[in-house]
């Protein structure tokens, strides 16, 4: 009866007093994006949401009363709905549910939620399965469409299920109004069933998933006995890639689009090879160009651009998450992190092999000793970010080795490694020892700022040539150490106090000095040394006490500073004959011969470096030598050198591993994904089940045994990529219409896709067509460009270098080379709003008075920079 009364004063118009009635609770209002932007003030019109009633109401909103008894039979009949037994239930819904939603049930949800495979532990072939849920709740609220999770999967608002297809809008209607009519199931208690328990184990299933098989390689296919499509292949077909799309296209009843003009080809070439656009020159010297060859040459011409490498390096930076700044809240600079950018550009340039490129970044210290690029490259395992005051040494270590953990997982492997941190993968085929037995590799890492890019000879040349400033300087640093080593010993108390008191004591003890081995000192100190572990947390707390060494200039007594001042006058009268700094890297070493221990956390278990499990069995031998395969503890063939573990070579060589199925499907994949806005795989950095299959999957290996077959270089891969006629397809399409109900995505590539110019693009654009651009320490010149490499600034010669520190963006340097600061990112790369702005500051009346000669001799620079008319 009282529910009766709250519904009458629902629906005859008193909203506000069945508010209250029926204890209607305040909550957030939500934007369309789903991001709750706060309550609303009180006159504000506000979104009430009844705790156990389906109704929403707007505060004010008044039912008409003629609606009154329609609304109150409704919600009546959909609340009862849900407790009717079986044999009551109308004819209506059950041939509703047999005709409409069994089937569709059937088609499309239970092939992955069904008797055979419960994906996230969800079945949905029952209405109990139902109710129960999976990992993420109940799949259905009873009567309430809105709130049931299945709506918001089969909607595409959080999952997205079928993940291949969306559901029609009438499919998707059915099952709203199945949920609407309280999910009347023919046959069914309704009552949550017990969700099914997941197969201890790996299932075929699992063992069969696409990313772990081995490359297969097939031949391209062959349309001879084809007519229709063997005659397209003659007169379409420009290389083998197209042999694989077309077999695709002609299993989808598509046909290819045109070839695009060369206008176009020339601008998109240039985009996506170089980052800038053509010059009016170069895109009128292309049209005109009538040799067979004039595509094919101006491919070789910009993968052989240094401008290649730096637009290149931009894909693989974001990869690795690159930055010149800490991050957290004081976001300090990172003077020397640089280096590893310009290592980056340098290698691609050089067409480097992706195996060696690897093997550098995760054990260049170990693999290759004595090479200062190398060195250089393990930047890579310093890009994580660092909170400069967090007392929390244990805390703070913990959180970098799983970052560069998920991170190596991420861009090598494209697996989710992280989700498997806490349990085994709730999803994919990876255990919760998986996941240590990875971060096992980084166990024993110790930061580094201290190492320099120089060979022996170099760095014995360096020295001899300090020598001399060293010596007429030497009793000007010395008086200038007395007094400053007292603030400094100052700061440094300071900052250990500020400690736990075991991080004070493991501080306290003897570790690495002059140059010894961690395993010497420990063999001289016994037990007062540190061992591993606490040598990499003492490390770590002393970059607090750099940092307070750092600011000692503010704490100086009067007296004291002014005699300082001085001394350093008198110093500076020397820095003619002081050579340049040496190249300090931002790097990374192990901490000596000796890992740290790596155990799972709460099971106390643990764990030696390792691989996948599942690749073990899949691959039929044990990649993990020593033990039977999968085992948690078994060996890898290391091979520990005087100053490391050498596990991450270990690794590095697993990664870079031809028959690595994952690795090597992961970069050929990437390529494709920034020439063509989406992957083979769409999920680039997710070949699990959370992610979709390669819509060519023979083509994705078949690219794959060419790249290995190339020796692992990306020219070569690049070039065959858009040299294909796939490539060079036109956007327009003479059936587009018919096209996009059969394929509107576009995933069979029966067209090029509209994309837009990034942030970076549109910046050096602007700057490259109104001739201000620094390239190779000069500016880019607007005017007309000769084809020949060494006087084109926009082809400048290999041996031009526009690396170095990061700079201000209001610097007209290439965006590649501005200063990245996550917590104060240039406005233009992220947000459209000062776009104008920039345009004033860098084009002014040039931009809209000026004009440029050649074809397009009226068109400002601006027009051209984006290939407008």
């Amino acid at each position: 009866m009282k529910l009766l009364q709250q519904l009458v004063q629902l629906v005859s118009g008193n909203a506000l007093a069945a508010v209250g009635a029926a204890r209607l609770a305040v909550r957030p209002v939500a934007s369309v994006h789903g991001r709750v932007v706060g309550h609303q003030p009180e006159r504000a019109r506000v979104r009430f949401e009844p705790r156990a009633s389906a109704l929403r109401l707007m505060r004010g909103t008044r039912i008409p009363a003629a609606s009154a008894l329609p609304l109150m039979v409704a919600v009546l009949f959909v609340w009862h709905g849900a407790a009717m037994s079986d044999d009551k239930l109308p004819a209506e819904q059950v041939r509703f549910f047999e005709s409409k939603v069994r089937p569709l049930l059937a088609e499309q949800c239970w092939k992955c939620h069904g008797p055979k495979a419960q994906k996230g532990k969800l079945r949905l072939d029952s209405l109990g399965a139902m109710l129960a849920g999976g990992e993420s709740g109940a799949a259905l609220v009873v009567g309430k469409p809105d709130e049931s999770l299945l709506m918001e999967a089969v909607r595409y608002e959080s999952f997205e299920m079928p993940p291949g297809k969306k559901l029609s809008a009438e499919e998707i209607e059915t099952l709203a109004t199945w949920v609407k009519l309280g999910t009347p199931w023919p046959g069914s208690a309704g009552v949550a069933a017990p969700p099914a328990e997941k197969p201890k184990g790996f299932t075929d299933e699992d063992r069969q998933w696409w990313a772990f098989q081995p490359l297969r390689r097939e031949a391209p296919p062959d349309f001879a006995n084809d007519g229709a499509v063997a005659t397209l292949a003659r007169t379409w077909v420009k290389n083998d890639i197209d042999r694989f799309v077309l077999a695709r296209l002609s299993d989808n009843t598509l046909s290819p689009s045109p070839e695009a003009n060369r206008e176009t080809l020339i601008r998109r070439l240039s985009f996506d090879l170089i980052g800038l656009p053509p010059s009016p020159q170069e895109v009128d010297a292309f049209v005109n160009d009538s040799a067979p060859n004039a595509y094919e040459r101006l491919v070789d011409r910009l993968l052989d651009s240094p401008r290649y490498g730096e637009r290149w390096a931009r894909h693989w930076l974001d990869l690795v998450r690159y930055a010149d700044s800490d991050g957290y809240r004081i976001d300090h600079y990172r003077p020397n992190a640089w280096r590893y950018r310009d290592y980056v550009i340098q290698s691609l340039n050089d067409d480097k092999p992706y195996d060696r490129f690897v093997q550098e970044q995760l054990a260049g210290d170990e693999m290759f000793p004595d090479n200062p690029e190398a060195l250089t490259a393990t930047g890579y395992l310093r890009h994580g970010i660092y909170e400069y005051n967090n007392r929390d040494v244990r805390g703070q270590w913990d959180i970098i080795l799983n970052e560069l953990t998920d991170t190596t997982g991420d861009v090598f492997l494209g697996l989710g490694m992280q989700c498997a941190r806490c349990r085994d993968h709730k999803f994919d085929p990876i255990l919760q020892r998986d996941y240590f037995r990875l971060r096992a590799f980084f166990e024993p890492l110790l930061l580094r700022d201290d190492q320099i890019a120089l060979t022996a000879e170099q760095l014995q040349a360096a020295q001899a040539a300090a020598k001399g400033w060293e010596v007429q300087t030497a009793e000007l640093r010395e008086r200038l150490a007395k007094l400053e080593d007292p603030y400094r010993e100052r700061g440094r108390r300071e900052a250990i106090r500020r400690f736990p008191e075991d991080i004070q004591q493991m501080i306290g003890k003897p570790g690495l000095v002059s140059g010894k081995s961690l395993v010497a000192v420990q063999a001289a100190d016994g037990a007062n040394a540190r061992t591993p572990r606490e040598h990499q947390l003492a490390e770590l707390a002393w970059r607090q006490v750099d940092f307070e060494y750092g600011r000692i200039d503010d704490k100086f007594k009067p007296q004291d500073k002014e005699a300082i001042l001085a001394l350093r006058r008198e110093l500076a009268k020397f820095d003619e004959q002081r050579p340049p700094p040496l190249p300090v890297v931002y790097s990374a070493s192990d901490v000596g011969p000796v890992a740290p221990p790596r155990v799972i956390p709460k099971k106390r278990i643990e764990v030696e470096p390792g691989f996948l499990t599942l690749l073990d069995e899949v691959s039929g031998k044990a990649l993990t030598a020593g033990g039977a395969a999968g085992a948690a503890t078994s060996a890898l063939p290391l091979k520990p050198l005087s100053h490391s573990t050498g596990r991450r070579s270990a690794l590095a060589r697993w990664i870079s591993r031809a028959d690595n199925p994952l690795s090597t499907r992961v970069i050929v994949n990437r390529v494709w994904q920034f020439h063509f806005g989406r992957g083979l795989v769409a999920n680039s950095s997710d070949f699990g089940r959370l992610g979709e299959p390669p819509t060519h999957p023979e083509l994705l290996d078949w690219l794959t045994a060419q790249f290995l077959d190339c020796g692992w270089r990306m020219k070569p891969l690049h070039r065959l990529i858009v040299t294909s006629a796939t490539y060079r397809q036109s956007t327009a399409h003479p059936q587009f219409a018919d096209y996009m109900l059969i394929d509107p995505t576009n995933r069979w590539h029966w067209r090029a896709d509209t994309r837009r110019l990034d942030a970076e693009q549109i910046r050096d654009a602007i700057l490259a067509v109104t001739g201000r651009l620094e390239v190779g320490g000069t500016a880019l010149a607007a005017g007309p460009a000769s084809p020949d490499q060494d006087q084109n600034p926009r082809l400048a010669p290999r041996g031009s270098h526009n690396g170095g520190p990061g700079v201000s963006p209001d610097q007209p340097r290439r965006s590649i080379y501005t200063r990245v600061m996550r917590n104060a990112r240039e406005l233009l790369l992220i947000s459209p709003v000062p776009f104008v702005t920039l345009i004033a500051q860098i084009g002014g009346e040039y931009l809209i008075r000026n004009t440029s000669s050649g074809r397009n001799s009226e068109a400002p620079p601006l027009r051209i920079s984006f290939g407008l008319p």
